[in-house]
């Protein structure tokens, strides 16, 4: 099997490590907290290489950045991200084994608007400038509502065109999102938003 060029379980301490791990899937219980599931190579007595994976729990105290040392949202990994990772030598023994993560890093920046993304237009309900949430759909019907997670890369444009900060966003306000494919179960839905532009 090949292992695409993945990086191996190597020990750094007291620390395990993997560099070029591949995310397979991303959990999110809040936009800094969940879980991510990596696949890595491992190599056999008998010569050959195996795909394996590995969940990693993802807390508040999980450092994670990008490879020029930036702090990175939890809220910005997504499938398909080469990532490298260090986490605890403690781990389960479900299938797949998990452990804690104790820093991320990316090895490229997140880009602002993925080929991955959808678009997505509204009035907005709420704008929480301190938790980086906007929320567009009817009022007072969570069904109809999604939940846009704004992160430290996502562009916010007047009608003009201009950046303007989340702030300045008001509850009536018509936007289009660009946002991630991916969101979470809740109701309302949660996405991460790429870029918004008011309308």
């Amino acid at each position: 099997m090949s292992s695409d060029n993945r990086g191996s379980i190597v020990r750094q301490g007291n620390l395990l490590r993997i560099d070029n791990a591949l995310i397979e899937e991303v959990s999110f219980t809040t936009r800094n907290t969940g879980s991510i599931l990596v696949s890595y190579s491992s190599q056999r007595q008998n010569g050959l290489t195996f795909i394996e994976v590995i969940r990693l729990n993802v807390s508040n105290s999980t450092v994670i950045i990008n490879s020029s040392g930036a702090r990175v949202c939890f809220c910005d990994l997504r499938k398909g991200m080469w990532i490298n990772v260090t986490f605890s030598p403690n781990m389960t023994r479900s299938i797949p084994p998990q452990s804690n993560a104790f820093m991320i890093v990316t090895r490229r920046a997140p880009s602002a608007a993925p080929p991955s993304s959808s678009v997505t237009t509204g009035r907005v309900v709420r704008v929480d400038p301190i938790t980086n949430v906007l929320v567009t759909g009817i009022p007072n019907i969570p069904g109809s509502q999604t939940r846009f997670i704004v992160t430290n890369s996502t562009v916010i444009r007047d009608r003009n065109g201009f950046p303007v900060r989340l702030g300045s966003i008001r509850p009536g306000q018509l936007v289009r999102v660009t946002h991630a494919n991916f969101q979470t179960a809740s109701i309302p839905p949660q996405t991460t938003a790429y870029s918004i532009q008011l309308l």
